[in-house]
């Protein structure tokens, strides 16, 4: 029998309907506080389970499952998956819908009710992989804290608002380098895995999906929180020059010029022009 076949391995796959009346059965009405808009299309999850290269052994963390449509999309491949839910409705009623849709495959499914932001540890097997359908007004903090606080994560496949997508997957020197890019490179290197069209979310969307995937890579030399206290200051002032801008940080502009050019940095430059391995080395300068 072919496990990843969903009909031969008696699961199925969320559809429009099936996703409409799972929501009418919990009285919900999506909210745009909360981000909630689900996908209703079986083929864009398979897409996002196949992006994430999603295997037998892996154990996979999913933020926001919000109905399930990804849920059980992931459980026809990983070992287990531990689905990280604030809502209370959603997160009582989303065992019942593996249980109806994937039966056979109820007891791979672990349902931690809480603020994602919240979390520090796991149930279970430690996860291996990140795949989530991520609101886009938390996607960067709630990325960043999983990459910290759950070290096993060894890739990460996130669907997060375009702009978002954009401002993660960006190069030094882009137009969309920032803060964001910066400490996410510090703990991944992260490229971009395509769009999402809108027509595949209930409610639609006023905004462009995309997905980014990333590979977990060891971080550079160094205190994180120093680090990261070094790309926060660059960045609050990204028309400065880093003399100008590190100022602050450094206690003043000599000694920020100090740091800069112990570091091999040009104190000409800006913040958009250097990777976290750059902002490691200021870091490390600084007395």
């Amino acid at each position: 029998m072919d496990t990843n076949d969903e009909t031969s391995a008696g699961s199925r796959l969320l559809g429009p309907a099936d996703v409409r009346r799972l929501a009418q059965g919990i009285g919900l009405r999506p909210t745009k506080t909360l981000g909630q808009n689900f996908v209703i299309d079986a083929n864009t999850v398979r897409r996002i389970v196949r992006l994430a290269d999603v295997g037998p052994d892996d154990v996979v963390a999913e933020v926001g499952p919000g109905l399930g449509s990804l849920t059980l999309a992931l459980l026809q491949r990983a070992a287990h998956v531990t689905a990280i839910e604030v809502d209370d409705a959603l997160a009582a009623a989303l065992p019942a819908t593996v249980r109806e849709f994937a039966p056979q495959r109820a007891d791979r499914l672990s349902v931690v009710h809480a603020d994602a932001m919240r979390v520090e540890a796991l149930p279970g097997p430690a996860p291996t992989a990140l795949v989530a359908n991520l609101p886009y007004n938390v996607a960067v903090p709630v990325l960043l804290h999983m990459l910290e606080t759950q070290p096993s994560l060894q890739r990460c496949l996130v669907m997060v608002q375009k702009e978002v997508a954009d401002r993660l997957a960006a190069a030094p020197g882009s137009r969309t380098y920032g803060v964001p890019s910066v400490k996410t490179a510090w703990y991944a290197t992260v490229t971009g895995a395509g769009a999402v069209a809108r027509t595949v979310f209930w409610p639609v969307p006023n905004v462009d999906s995309g997905l980014v995937l990333l590979q977990r890579q060891a971080p550079p030399p160094g205190d994180r929180r120093e680090v990261f206290a070094v790309i926060d200051a660059a960045f609050a002032q990204r028309r400065k020059t880093l003399r100008a801008a590190l100022s602050g940080w450094a206690g003043s502009a000599a000694a920020a010029e100090a740091a800069l050019e112990a570091a091999g940095v040009d104190p000409r430059a800006r913040g958009e022009q250097l990777t976290v391995h750059d902002f490691a080395r200021i870091a490390a300068a600084h007395p």
